[in-house]
């Protein structure tokens, strides 16, 4: 006798993800105590769980929740400030002397609570964070529902949060001790950047990932300046210094790397290294063009992420999907690059592995986390119904997003979010808005 079910999800179309570009018509996942039992055709599903709640969306895909691997969601109460501008003057005359003032556990909470919001409501059930206060984005991810990859931050500077590297580091022991039991939650060690972490620090990051089994998270190779001025300061990429640190030979995610070149392959393959690609931020930015195309052809794990709103300005991983798709096209000169079945697989499944989760997350597969969405396919701008993969990925919006389950728990539906007060999250929106413009106003006089 089958084990019973509490939940049947059903719906047109279930794109489980693995395998590639299945799609499944006419099926549901049965759900018992936040897990999935089984994929299996609708009427079979019924019939063997007769006592089960059994919930329809004709019209609609249901699939895997998207995986954001890398955002800065405190700092959405910075969306917009220093538009236009390039990575480090974005960097130094924006968004470090704001944070320098501003930068609180209220802040990254109320900034957080607001990233939760929306991503919850474009399909993003986990996001990989890299930010300060990380107890208090923790709380936030608590309160939210939604499942948070916390990066333990650190910085060879002193920030609001730490002044030390070894407070940072110890900073980082006290979020574990207080959320390594939670269940939504898992971390990452996460140094900023090869240029604001030295080598004692990178190699302390290291043991700390191998001791707690978690992967290193890092921005590498953001822009062109940043791998010219190493070789200038140090005679070395920052991707090879890392590799000498022996940082490569762990679980590591390399975010952005628009800097490729034939060396940094090589250093690459065989390696248990995953590329973050972030491409709306790289855009905006003007850092340049990770070649995912190329990395994908060495086989190298691929995922998604938006980056923060400061540098987007949004989270929104379909938004995302359809650009890393249509980028890998124009960058790689090859229409057949990165098909839509495929980044949907980078935004899900691709994003758990590089954080370790894919055992738990990003496939609807049984004996994993009941992590799904709904998407109603049924508008005209969706007509007519001919690949479900390409129009998610080319036509739809994150309008498009019905339904939000994390764990069997459902967190969004119909678009109403379930756990988060929005009324609450905009009028707190509102009062950084006008502490952050004072700030910056304070910062230029």
């Amino acid at each position: 006798m089958s084990e019973a079910a509490t939940l049947i999800l059903s719906a047109s179309w279930v794109l489980p993800v693995v395998p590639r570009g299945a799609v499944l018509e006419d099926h549901a996942v049965v759900i018992r105590d936040g897990a999935i039992l089984a994929v299996q055709p609708r009427e079979q599903a019924l019939a063997e769980h007769p006592e089960a709640r059994h919930e329809h969306r004709e019209g609609h895909a249901l699939m895997p929740g998207l995986v954001n691997a890398h955002t800065h969601a405190g700092m959405t109460l910075l969306r917009g400030i220093g538009s236009d501008q390039p990575l480090m003057e974005w960097l130094k005359r924006y968004v470090w002397p704001v944070e320098g003032r501003l930068l609180s556990p209220e802040f990254v909470n109320d900034g957080t609570r607001l990233a939760a919001a929306e991503m919850l409501r474009g399909g993003t059930t986990c996001f990989s964070d890299m930010y300060l206060f990380v107890g208090d984005a923790a709380a936030a991810v608590d309160a939210s529902g939604i499942r948070g990859v916390m990066g333990l931050t650190v910085f060879d500077f002193p920030t609001p949060w730490a002044q030390t590297p070894d407070e940072y580091f110890q900073r980082g022991r006290e979020v574990v001790e207080t959320w390594g039991d939670h269940p939504r939650i898992r971390f990452t060690v996460a140094p900023h950047a090869p240029y604001t972490v030295g080598d004692e620090s990178m190699q302390r990051v290291g043991e700390r990932a191998r001791e707690l089994g978690v992967p290193v998270h890092t921005h590498v190779h953001e822009t062109a300046g940043e791998v010219d001025e190493a070789v200038s300061n140090g005679g070395e990429r920052p991707l090879a210094r890392l590799a000498r640190l022996g940082l490569l030979d762990q679980p590591f995610m390399a975010v952005h790397m628009t800097q490729v070149s034939d060396e940094d392959l090589a250093l690459l393959e065989g390696r248990p290294v995953s590329i973050t690609h972030c491409p709306e931020s790289n855009l905006k930015l003007a850092s340049g063009f990770c070649p995912v195309a190329r990395l994908d052809e060495a086989g190298i794990n691929l995922a998604l992420g938006t980056d923060g709103t400061a540098s987007n300005n949004d989270l929104d991983m379909i938004g995302e999907m359809r650009t890393a798709a249509l980028l890998a096209k124009g960058v790689s000169g090859d229409a057949a690059a990165l098909p839509a079945e495929r980044v949907l697989e980078m935004a899900t499944l691709g994003s758990a592995r590089a954080l370790g989760l894919d055992h738990e997350i990003g496939s609807l597969e049984a004996g994993k986390r009941a992590d799904l969405i709904s998407l109603d396919l049924t508008s005209p701008e969706l007509q007519p119904e001919h690949d479900p993969h390409a129009r998610i990925v080319y036509a739809a919006t994150r309008e498009a997003v019905r339904d939000v389950w994390v764990d069997g728990r459902a967190l969004l539906a119909d678009r109403e979010l379930l756990t988060l007060d929005l009324e609450a999250i905009h009028a707190s929106a509102v009062r950084w808005q006008g502490r952050v413009a004072e700030t910056l106003q304070a910062c230029e006089s």
